[in-house]
This record gives C-alpha cells, sequence and structure tokens, in this order.
C-alpha cells in the first residue's frame, strides 16, 4: 500500500515539472519531386502532433507501419529538421540548435535501434564500436573510456565485460547484440532514450528480458522514454502514457492502463483486435477488423482520417471536419467526433 502510493505521488510530481520534451503542432512534410516536371506534392509523414514528455516519463507511440512514427522518431533526434512546429527539449527549441549545440543534445538523447543486427558494423569489436561514441564525444583517456563502458556494459548485464568487448557482432546471440546498442545508447548518460521497435527483432522469450532491462535503466537513471512500437501487447509492461498515432495524427492519449481498459477511438478498438491472443481456446476464430487500408499519406482523405474505414463515421461531419481533441473522462485525450460533447449528452 504504501508503494502505491509513492509510486503515485512520483506521478503526479512527474505531471507537475516543466516537461524535459514538449511538441507543439509539428509537421514533417517530405517534398515529392517528378523528374522534369518539379514539384509534384508532399508526403505528410506527420501533420499537426503535439504532446509533452516528463523526465522520468516513459511514453509509447504505437500505430502501424506507414503512419508516421518514424518520422516523429527522426525529428525528435535531429536528422528531420521540421516543416513547421516546434520541438522544444530542456528549454531549447531544437531548431535553433547548430553546431556544438546540435552535437550536444544529440549527446543527450540515446537512440535504441529496431534490428541490432544493422545497427552494429560487423567489422569491429564491441570494444572499437563502444569507444567510438565516447572518442566522438571527446574523452581522450582510453582507461576513462574502458572504465565508462564496463560500467555501462555491467548495466546492461553484459558481464565480464572483458570477455565481450574483443567479440564481433556476429559471435554474440540477437539479445546480447540488442545489449549492446542499448549500452552505446547509455554511454553519454542521456537524459532521453529513443528505441524504435527494440524488441520486435528477437525472439519471443529474449523481449521481456530487454524491455525488463530498459524499465530498470529508465528507473536506475530517471531517464525518459519514447518507445516507439506497433504492438500493444507489449506497451502495458513498460509504458506509462500511450499515444496512438495513425496517418500523421495522435488520435488517442492516456495513461496505459486507462487505454488498455477503456479504448475510446475506433482505430485504438481495432489495433487492439489485431493483437495476437495466446488463449488456445480463440485459436480458430477472428476478430472483426477495420476493412480497407491506410490512407496515402501525399493525399489524405479529408476530416477524420479514419473515417473511410469507420462504421461510426457520421456522414457530414466525420468526412468533412477534422475533429479536436476531446477529453471525454480525465487526462484520457481522443480525436473523434464521437465523443463531441453534444454526442455524450445524448
Amino acid at each position: 500500500m504504501v508503494a502505491e502510493i509513492k509510486q503515485t505521488r512520483i506521478k503526479e510530481m512527474k505531471i507537475e515539472l516543466a516537461p524535459l520534451l514538449s511538441i507543439r503542432d509539428l509537421h514533417v512534410w517530405y517534398e515529392l519531386r517528378r523528374l522534369g516536371f518539379g514539384h509534384a506534392g508532399y508526403v505528410k509523414a506527420v501533420d499537426g502532433v503535439s504532446f509533452d514528455l516528463a523526465p522520468g516519463e516513459t511514453v509509447a507511440v504505437v500505430g502501424e507501419s506507414g503512419c508516421g512514427k518514424s518520422s516523429l522518431m527522426k525529428t525528435i533526434l535531429g536528422l528531420n529538421v521540421p516543416t513547421s512546429g516546434e520541438v522544444v527539449f530542456d528549454g531549447r527549441n531544437l531548431s535553433e540548435l547548430k553546431g556544438s549545440d546540435l552535437r550536444d543534445y544529440r549527446f543527450q538523447v540515446g537512440y535504441v535501434q529496431q534490428d541490432p543486427y544493422g545497427a552494429l558494423p560487423p567489422f569491429m569489436s564491441i570494444q572499437k564500436i563502444l569507444e567510438e561514441p565516447l572518442i566522438i564525444s571527446g574523452m581522450k583517456d582510453k582507461d576513462a573510456r574502458l572504465e565508462r563502458i564496463r560500467k555501462v556494459m555491467s548495466e546492461v548485464k553484459l558481464y565480464p565485460a572483458d570477455d565481450f568487448l574483443p567479440k564481433f557482432p556476429h559471435m554474440l546471440s540477437g539479445g546480447q547484440q540488442q545489449r549492446v546498442v542499448i549500452a552505446r545508447a547509455m554511454l553519454r548518460a542521456p537524459k532521453l532514450i529513443v528505441a524504435d521497435e527494440p524488441v520486435s527483432m528477437l525472439d519471443a522469450s529474449v523481449r521481456v528480458e530487454i524491455l525488463k532491462l530498459m524499465h530498470a535503466l529508465q528507473a536506475e537513471h530517471n531517464l525518459s522514454v519514447i518507445y516507439i512500437t506497433h504492438d500493444l501487447s507489449t506497451v502495458k509492461y513498460f509504458s506509462a502514457r500511450i499515444f496512438v498515432m495513425y496517418a500523421g495524427n495522435l488520435v488517442e492519449k492516456a495513461e496505459t492502463r486507462r487505454l488498455l481498459e477503456n479504448p475510446l477511438h475506433p482505430y485504438t478498438l481495432a489495433l487492439l483486435a489485431a493483437t495476437s491472443d495466446p488463449d488456445a481456446r480463440n485459436a480458430e476464430s477472428f476478430k472483426e477488423v477495420p476493412p480497407g487500408e491506410p490512407p496515402s499519406l501525399v493525399n489524405p482523405p479529408r476530416g477524420c482520417r479514419f473515417h473511410p474505414r469507420c462504421a461510426r463515421a457520421i456522414a457530414g461531419l466525420c468526412d468533412q471536419q477534422e475533429p479536436p481533441d476531446f477529453e471525454p473522462e480525465p487526462r484520457h485525450f481522443v480525436a473523434c467526433w464521437l465523443y463531441r460533447p453534444e454526442e455524450q449528452e445524448q
């Protein structure tokens, strides 16, 4: 009981703190060009996303392939330049950072890639892979570098470290390779970790171990974490809040338990229906999922972008006007006309 009260107070304190990361009306559009014909439109990968991330908080951004998750992630990492809107980290606008300031920002943000097999150079030993970011950041003392590497490897459960340092990536298992990727992200003591589907390439038996490891690191170092995934079945083990993304927009935002117990947006319901069910009694049954495919981000539909696939769409409204965020219950936001106040009163 005391532990539950303590955790509740910690959550309340995080909400009151100034956010570590603020995203405000972010748009990331990629220009299309036809050979010999010039401009041919834009791919609107991120189209009006806003949220705050508190120090020490973990959020999951969930959505199917092509919804804009990776473009959002790359913009937060400073790899994409926003078309419009703001990314503010620790009080500083990312668009205003240049040169050494931008490099210092990147030292404060760790990146855990989806595919450990492709993320680690096969021709470099584990020691060289982990030394390289320390050398780039200006740590010239080799003994100091090795001391830091050994400490981080111990934190990610790769010990004894000296047994792993001379090895090459192909000599490690998939889970061990992903631990090296996490260690590399942790080397410069970041404030924020962006994890891009960090367990999707791993065996099922290893996924929970990696998620538990990341949760332990997050708690020990008070890290903020953005967990990118398409799988709602893993977020309950790791995230405090869930942001559901569809066709470049965030359509639902809520605390993890609240969203999983009471999903509101029709697309969130569809994602949950598509989640694998381990119950053998349901092996021969299929859940209803919305027909059709996600819309083109070059020419997204007018109004709510989910309305062509939604059985509950309101004619003349959902197909004409883009819904704002409604709050049908405390701290549970949903961009859906079904939850406008006059609809709830009926």
